[in-house]
C-alpha cells in the first residue's frame, strides 16, 4: 500500500487497485481508519479525538489529488505524494 502522505505522526494511504467506494486509509499509531474521497465520512476504524480535524482539513484541501490518486491506483499505476498539512 503506499504512502502518499505523512504529517504530525499519520501515514495516508492507498491501496492499488481497491474496493469502491474512492477512499483513502489513515494510519496513526494502532490506529487505522478508512475515509470516503467524495464524502470525507469515515468508513471504518477510528482515529483520536486530536488527529480527526486534521486529517478532514488536509483531505478538503487535497480531494482532487485524493480523486486522482485513486485514478491512478485503479489502473495500478504508481501514486504521486500529496503535500502534507502543514
Amino acid at each position: 500500500m503506499p504512502d502518499i502522505s505523512r504529517f504530525y505522526g499519520m501515514t495516508i494511504k492507498m491501496y492499488l487497485a481497491d474496493h469502491a467506494p474512492a477512499h483513502f486509509h489513515v494510519l496513526y499509531g494502532d490506529h487505522e481508519a478508512l475515509f470516503s474521497i467524495e464524502s470525507l465520512e469515515l468508513l471504518r476504524g477510528d482515529l483520536p479525538r486530536r488527529a480527526m480535524p486534521m486529517v478532514l482539513e488536509w483531505a478538503t484541501a487535497h480531494r482532487d489529488e485524493l480523486r486522482a490518486g485513486w485514478t491512478l491506483a485503479q489502473a495500478g499505476k504508481p501514486l504521486l505524494p500529496v503535500p502534507p498539512l502543514d
